[in-house]
């Protein structure tokens, strides 16, 4: 637990809704596994609520190794880095704990579950809703992102509900006609 403390100190792209600071990835993790139970009556898939919020809880925990990449940028994907930290962060823990953490990060990246796609999806709409009610939709003016890298990237928020990603993808077009 003390090691995972290191996640308060891992600071993110997104800013907390009216803060003048960059959010951490343990105020992430937290606020992504209540977002997911808030939203699983609504997901389109039946889903393990549970599973997913445990999932939600460590899938960020390699960040205290290999840090916190941009979703937008060239790098993002690094998991040779992430499974080197997964190895090393839940090879600390008792043999059962550590391996069943290491599944749930694992199932996490292979999106291959019901569970892993709803975490997924999850995991973008919480950052999106920042940038929405955020001054000036920080993150992506920011680093001038644009419109369709990120209606790509944030697609996955159908995974949740096809018409909760109709609504988002709405407000995401009308900020970007506004910044015209």
């Amino acid at each position: 637990m003390i090691e995972i403390e290191q996640l308060k100190n891992v600071f993110r792209q997104s800013r907390p809704v009216n803060l003048d600071r960059q959010e951490n990835s343990a105020e992430h993790s937290w606020q992504v596994a209540l977002l997911a139970l808030t939203l699983a009556p609504y997901s389109r898939q039946p889903i393990d609520a549970n599973k997913v919020v445990k999932m939600l809880l460590v899938h960020d925990i390699v960040e205290v190794d290999a840090g916190d990449k941009m979703i937008y940028s060239q790098s993002h994907e690094d998991y040779e880095n992430e499974l080197k930290a997964a190895e090393r962060l839940f090879g600390m823990l008792p043999d059962a704990i550590g391996s069943e953490y290491m599944a749930l990060w694992q199932e996490f990246e292979a999106m291959e579950t019901a569970e892993a796609n709803y975490a997924k999806a999850v995991d973008r709409l919480m950052p999106v809703m920042q940038n929405l009610h955020n001054d000036k939709y920080q993150t992506w003016t920011h680093h001038n992102i644009p419109l369709e890298q990120v209606l790509d990237v944030n697609c996955k928020i159908a995974n949740i509900h096809p018409e909760i990603w109709e609504v988002i993808k709405e407000k995401i077009e009308a900020v970007f006609e506004t910044k015209k």
